[in-house]
């Protein structure tokens, strides 16, 4: 039997768990719909979201359908799943608004055109309008009150944490079965995906199908990843909103999301590129090999972070990224395009100055002094003495030479550098 999805998604390091159906027998002969569940209570996905993505992504790459359901429905009650607190309510409004950015961030990822074309559902279209006395005699009837509470998402909340669960969370793995046997007899969808915390809710679901149906449907989920250092995939060592890696650019600049890849700790790289990005296997083994052999120039790095930036903002925004970083590493600079330079001035300290003052030349002290680089005239002229200060990455030691236009890079800025990682960029006007 040839190489089929299930075995992509298991040689990349996707499958946590797989339900024991034959799902890689079916994916050989039939063309299979796959659906993941999508909280749409934030305006953006985060990076703790991409595995599911991506793994709907290779199912459609390997044609199969997917689809993307938004939890309208299920979003106004809240999945108890590897959560601590009930979540708050939200909005219909709410809902409808982030569902339509999140398919603005899918369809980086998988195309909703095309003879393989993705789906885009929200639940609230049969949720809502359910009468809660027959769904309870046709539904609720097949659901045991001992399995539920078995379940370890439900278990977690009543015993380890202490803090209860309500009936409105509770009845959450109810309604998500119910969405998998309503895409099975409306949309002939017969897989269910999503992460680690999901395996019980997903196998009521195949459960529910065989009970109403008579039908066999698939599970599978993947793994809830951390890096090597234990933190989750997509969080800074903080702890509020502000340390998640978001792909609305408004939430995390290309920039900052290209910085968190090449970053990213040597142990991880290499199973990184093989989730994060579309690269072949062949190339991650050479990339692999380049770790092995030069570990300090960081090419694996560089790649992950230029893919996976690429893919979820576009080629322009991640060779704009990849210059920008490279410029804030060191890397001596001729001259940079309108986007770097915006991406140069949102990143590290600025200062305006005129064409005309700088056309006359400015000495690299006063410069020094005036953007705080050096504490005092005295300061900057040792800076420069003992060859700590660079303009445009380039080393400046001529205590008298004037920085001028022919600093200028594109006419626009010159960027000024104390020591290893003291940027200012001086922005003319």
């Amino acid at each position: 039997m040839s190489r089929n999805v299930v075995d992509v998604l298991q040689e990349r390091g996707f499958i946590e768990q797989v339900t024991d159906t034959g799902l890689r027998e079916v994916a050989s002969t039939q063309t299979l719909k796959c659906y993941v569940g999508f909280d749409p209570t934030a305006r953006s996905l985060h990076l703790g979201h991409i595995i599911p993505v991506m793994g709907l992504a290779h199912f459609q790459r390997n044609g199969h359908i997917p689809i993307a359901l938004v939890g309208g429905g299920t979003g106004m009650i809240g999945d108890p799943s590897g959560k601590t607190v009930e979540r708050q309510l939200l909005s219909k409004e709410d809902v409808e608004a982030n569902a339509q950015r999140l398919k603005v961030q899918l369809s980086r990822f998988f195309s909703f055109e095309g003879p393989q074309a993705a789906l885009l559902l929200n639940n609230a279209e049969w949720l809502l309008p359910l009468n809660l006395v027959d769904f309870l005699r046709e539904i609720g009837k097949h659901f045991s009150i001992n399995a539920m509470i078995a379940k370890e998402s439900v278990r977690w909340r009543l015993e380890e944490r202490g803090q209860g669960i309500s009936f409105t969370e509770f009845s959450y793995m109810l309604l998500q079965a119910y969405d998998f046997y309503h895409l099975y007899e409306h949309n002939g969808c017969a897989v269910q995906a999503g992460g680690k915390d999901q395996w019980g809710n997903i196998t009521a679901g195949i459960e529910l199908i065989r009970r109403m149906s008579g039908g066999s449907a698939h599970g599978l989920t993947f793994p809830l990843l951390t890096t090597a250092s234990g933190v989750k995939i997509g969080k800074t060592e903080g702890s509020s909103e502000n340390d998640m890696i978001w792909l609305d650019p408004e939430m995390t600049s290309p920039y900052r999301m290209y910085q968190y890849w090449i970053n990213t700790d040597d142990r991880d790289v290499i199973k990184f590129l093989k989730l994060f990005t579309f690269l072949e296997m062949s190339q991650i083994a050479e990339l692999e090999e380049s770790l092995k052999q030069d570990p300090g120039r960081r090419e694996p790095h560089r790649q992950l972070a230029f893919e996976f930036t690429r893919l979820a903002h576009g080629e322009e925004a991640g060779r704009t990224a990849q210059v920008a970083s490279e410029v804030l590493f060191g890397s001596e600079v001729q001259a940079f395009s309108r986007e770097v330079f915006s991406t140069l001035a949102g990143e590290v300290p600025t200062t305006r100055i005129s064409r005309e003052r700088i056309q006359k030349g400015v000495s690299l002290a006063d410069l020094l002094l005036e953007t705080k680089l050096a504490k005092s005239k005295r300061a900057a002229r040792d800076l420069i003495g003992q060859g700590g200060a660079y303009v445009n990455n380039k080393g400046w030691k001529d205590l008298e030479a004037k920085v001028g236009l022919d600093q200028a890079l594109s006419g626009r800025g010159v960027l000024l550098r104390a020591g290893k990682k003291n940027y200012h960029l001086l922005m003319i006007e």
